[in-house]
């Protein structure tokens, strides 16, 4: 029993890595999304502001199209 057999330890290690790495790339995707989900708005508002002064526009599908 004076012994220590790390063979738990062994067999985890590969699935701890992988659960380390997973973690990893979901939060690199998480802040990319919230980048995302903060920059869409402002180029909504951006285009929108930039449509005063222009000639009215007849279709609705043209207006509402980004540049």
């Amino acid at each position: 029993m004076g012994e220590c057999r790390p063979l738990g330890f062994l067999i985890g290690l590969p699935f701890a890595f992988i659960a380390l790495i997973l973690s990893l790339v979901g939060a690199v995707i998480w802040i990319i999304g919230e980048c995302g989900e903060l920059l869409v708005p402002m180029l909504h508002m951006l285009c929108w502001v930039g449509q005063f002064g222009s000639e009215p526009c007849e279709d609705a599908y043209k207006c509402n199209q980004m540049i």
